[in-house]
């Protein structure tokens, strides 16, 4: 690398607004720039973004194009619709490692096929904490087992599919109750816990050669007091004693665990020191909006500064610019399926995941439900699939989004006896729970679908589990909801 200036962009992978390369990201490439992330608000469509890393690559044909393609909740490409292929906590309760396979490889035919070569999949923690706000569906579930099996299987199919997993969050996001793109997480547990739960699916992706590992920004106290993305002894664990030899890649640094702490420039150089090879800058649009370039050029800045001051050794940061550099390679084009042809087969699995209890056929004049939903950080502001989805086929129904129970029952009694579902979104909230309740005690027969992770004492005597959320698993709990299912 020719400077220093060129060193510390060649381990830097931004985001950016718009649906075209900025000036900006043109010249930093030409510069040395790793690469870009792709979020919701890059992509409007299949064509626009072939076209958008294409155009990134006329500029440097190596540049790394990566995007947070989970399935489910989780998607940049298909941010618009929602994803085509069902997400991990589905799979997981359906528990057919050859699904979870199937659903990696078109997955990453379709990344691979919108120019997309880094996959920021799949979630290895175990969700052992029912509350988690912000893993929980995302998540295969909380048997460490379960999750191994599972991971390891994503990872494959992403291998054959020709791009690059990198598999997230380690040491373990799975036990917090607090979201780190709102603040730190603080996990008090003691050090045998966290091998027996939280260590197995990350070590079982080393085996199976995953090449990329994300970094969490979670404190785990019996591993040392500060977050895991700038611990030196988290990182070196991951290294040394399993044996990982790929690229560690940071969380976004503008989640509010580093930057509201220690700060974004100071998060880079003291997670590149502590052994981070890519640094994951984040979304500058969502969900707190900022300058990306004046962000960009903020971490160069600090990192050249530690460079020249040596407190970052020079060695430390030229041996993750080779690791990154490795990971780089000129895409060739593939052709994917068409996005009905994907969707019938993500819906397809995600029908054989359902976990349904009673008749939740809904016949007649039907009125939907839907419980305001929490803001997702990960997933983004979406709409409801299952709701449009439902609007599409039953566009006389009414729908009505509730802020809270007062309200749904409002909605119930002037319904005056017509059927009644509710659908309670991704992320479990006591407002969801609060609207179910309300209904249920004035018309008991309500039909509810639940698209967050199951729990035994879940209310209603005709219920529908999702398991997750997106366009596959709204398809499929509509063609239930509707009786519409084929043989």
């Amino acid at each position: 690398m020719s400077s220093l200036r060129g060193l510390a962009l060649s381990v830097l992978l931004p985001g950016f607004t718009g649906t075209a390369p900025p000036e900006w990201v043109r010249r930093t490439l030409a510069e040395g720039l790793a690469g870009v992330c792709l979020f919701g608000h890059n992509v409007e469509g299949p064509e626009q973004v072939r076209a958008l890393t294409r155009a990134l690559r006329s500029h440097r044909p190596d540049v790394l194009v990566a995007s947070d393609e989970e399935g489910g909740s989780v998607t940049r490409l298909d941010a618009g619709l929602g994803s085509p292929w069902p997400g991990a906590a589905t799979l997981g309760a359906l528990d057919d490692v050859g699904a979870t396979y199937a659903t990696a490889l078109g997955l990453g035919r379709q990344a691979r096929a919108a120019g997309v070569d880094l996959v920021l999949a799949p979630v290895l923690d175990v969700n052992s904490e029912p509350d988690n706000p912000v893993i929980g569906v995302r998540s295969f579930g909380a048997d460490p087992g379960l999750v191994a099996r599972h991971g390891v299987a994503f990872v494959r199919g992403l291998r054959d599919a020709g791009v690059t997993a990198c598999a997230k969050h380690f040491p373990g996001h799975g036990a917090t109750r607090t979201d780190s793109h709102v603040g730190l997480p603080v996990l008090d547990v003691d050090v045998d816990t966290w091998r027996a739960r939280d260590l197995p699916p990350f070590a079982a992706a080393v085996e199976a050669g995953v090449p990329a590992m994300m970094t969490a920004h979670v404190v785990v106290r019996a591993l040392g007091d500060v977050p895991a993305t700038t611990s030196a002894p988290v990182l070196s664990l991951l290294r040394e004693e399993l044996g990982f030899g790929g690229v560690v890649v940071s969380d976004a640094l503008d989640m509010r665990a580093i930057s509201d702490g220690m700060g974004r420039a100071t998060g880079a150089v003291r997670a590149l020191a502590a052994g981070v090879d890519l640094l994951c800058v984040g979304n500058p649009v969502f969900p707190d909006g900022y300058d990306e370039v004046a962000a960009v050029e903020e971490i160069v800045s600090a990192v050249v500064a530690a460079l020249e001051a040596g407190s970052l050794p020079l060695a430390r940061l030229e041996d993750a610019s080779r690791r990154v550099s490795r990971l780089a390679r000129p895409v060739e084009e593939v052709r994917a399926g068409t996005r009905e042809a994907m969707l019938a087969r993500g819906a397809a699995t995600a029908a054989r995941a359902l976990t349904i209890r009673g008749d939740v056929r809904l016949v007649g004049d039907v009125l939907v439900l839907v419980p305001r939903p929490v803001t997702g950080y990960a997933a983004g502001h979406k709409p409801s699939a299952l709701v449009a989805e439902l609007q599409r086929r039953r566009p006389g129904w009414r729908y009505a989004e509730v802020a809270d129970a007062d309200q749904a029952t409002t909605e119930v009694l002037a319904a005056a006896g017509r059927p009644v579902a509710v659908l309670v979104g991704g992320t479990a909230s006591a407002r969801g729970t609060a609207v179910v309740h309300a209904v249920l005690a004035e018309v008991p027969d309500t039909v509810v679908v639940y698209g967050g992770l199951r729990r035994e004492d879940d209310p209603g005597s005709r219920t529908v589990h999702t398991h997750g959320t997106g366009a596959a698993t709204a398809v499929a709990a509509a063609d239930v909801l509707l009786g519409e299912v084929t043989a």
